[in-house]
């Protein structure tokens, strides 16, 4: 049986959806950020990670917030 903790999406599989839904194209992000569109190519297709510095940027560009839940203990 699969656990509640490990049904939830990734950090990075969040964000690479919030960049597919926010209708932008990756070189519209790369232009209103300056993040090269190459790293987001790379991170899109899950090649690369991103740095927390470009998180952030991205972060803010889609209006992203991190929600932190805490866990019933076990």
């Amino acid at each position: 049986m699969t656990s509640k903790r490990n049904s939830r999406l990734k950090v990075s599989d969040q964000v690479r959806a919030a960049i597919e839904g926010c209708g932008l194209t990756r070189y519209e992000i790369s232009k209103q950020t300056g993040i090269d569109q190459s790293a987001l190519t790379r991170f899109m297709s899950g090649e690369r990670g991103l740095s927390t510095t470009v998180l952030d940027t991205l972060g803010e560009l889609l209006g992203l917030d991190i929600v932190i839940r805490k866990s019933p203990r076990r």
